[in-house]
């Protein structure tokens, strides 16, 4: 028999060194389970809300890049730990310095946040929009084929020319006695484009992310494109502003602001558009899906709403049509898209426009 008190002694002894060991295994298998994610385009708007909202999530490892130096730290290098994500600062169009990223995170998914994304500026810019929106996004795609990791690519309403579909005949153009009527509660489904509609882009900045979406499904054999339309919500400094922000901020400063008012979309909310793409990665699903508001507004709709939940005058709220605006570079006319699929596969469920800006 062994002696009771030798084994006690030996089990004292043992104790620290046992539950050192155990804690060292639970915390392997932890760094075993977590996700390593790559965010592109992580200074942008929209590629800040998702890299927030997934640094706070301890199953990824996230690392998020843009062609400049991350705009929410001080970084002291080029690649440094911050808070919860790495962040490395990169130009996509290298495409030698893109596969040594790659090799350093080794990433199980890459979120393409990047782009050339101003109409006006693409239009006159072919060859610099082409290679940062369609050449550096087929280098992306394959090295994620490469590197056997899902890739969810951002996309645009602007592959559709907004033709298709008839002006909805209750839409008025014109501001009235009480421009909140405007609204519209529900729609048909025929004004929306769906995922299945071919596109045909009425600018040069929507060819190249059409072509984008091609080099993305010709390439990839995990993959989602991800379409999103007139993304709004609080920004940072550094950050492009958006239609909400926008009118925001002229209205508080008592600035007249012309808004188009024969111009027809289907706002998102940028937190919107983060949790559908965070659906989209634990999903098996291919192709392409529509993560956007399911309210289909005017323009300046959207302006006017802005005014009434902000307490602002709506006074200084002019709506003009699209020959009086007289942009230089065409825009699609009604380019809603449908939310029917990204609802039935994964139970994606937008906001209103006026639930974020009571919340506000």
């Amino acid at each position: 028999k062994v002696n009771k008190g030798w084994s006690k002694a030996l089990l004292l002894f043992l104790c620290p060194y046992v539950c050192r060991n155990i804690q060292i295994t639970i915390f392997a298998l932890k760094e075993v389970a977590m996700k390593n994610i790559l965010i592109i385009g992580a200074n942008g708007f929209t590629g800040r809300q998702i890299l927030n909202d997934l640094s706070k999530q301890t199953r990824y490892k996230i690392t998020g890049c843009s062609l400049h130096p991350d705009i929410c730290a001080n970084n002291k290098g080029n690649y440094e730990s911050s808070r919860n994500y790495h962040f490395k600062v990169i130009d996509i169009r290298n495409k030698e310095i893109v596969g040594n990223l790659f090799k350093e995170v080794s990433p199980d998914l890459v979120i393409n946040c990047s782009a050339l994304s101003v109409p006006d500026y693409c239009e006159i810019h072919h060859e610099e929009a082409f290679l940062m929106n369609v050449t550096a996004v087929a280098q992306l795609a394959q090295l994620c084929r490469n590197h056997k990791c899902r890739f969810i690519h951002l996309s645009t309403d602007f592959v559709f020319d907004g033709e298709t579909y008839e002006t909805p005949k209750h839409f008025k153009t014109k501001k009235d006695t009480n421009p909140y009527e405007n609204q519209a509660e529900s729609l048909s489904p025929q004004y929306l484009y769906t995922e299945d509609d071919t596109p045909a882009p009425v600018n040069y900045y929507g060819y190249t992310k059409w072509k984008g979406e091609e080099r993305v499904s010709e390439i990839c054999q995990d993959y989602a494109i991800v379409r999103v339309e007139i993304v709004y919500g609080k920004t940072l400094p550094g950050q492009h502003g958006n239609i909400v922000q926008l009118v925001m901020n002229r209205l508080k400063a008592g600035q007249e602001i012309r808004v188009v008012s024969d111009q027809w979309r289907t706002p998102t909310y940028v937190g919107d558009v983060s949790v559908g793409i965070q659906k989209l990665m634990e999903s098996t699903h291919n192709g392409i899906f529509h993560i956007c508001g399911d309210e289909y507004l005017a323009i300046s709709d959207i302006a006017f709403q802005v005014a009434e939940a902000m307490n602002l005058n709506n006074n200084l709220i002019h709506p003009v049509t699209t020959k009086e605006m007289n942009e230089s570079t065409p825009r699609p006319r009604n380019s809603g898209m449908s939310i029917e699929k990204a609802q039935k596969l994964l139970n994606y469920q937008p906001r209103k426009l006026k639930q974020i800006l009571r919340e506000w």
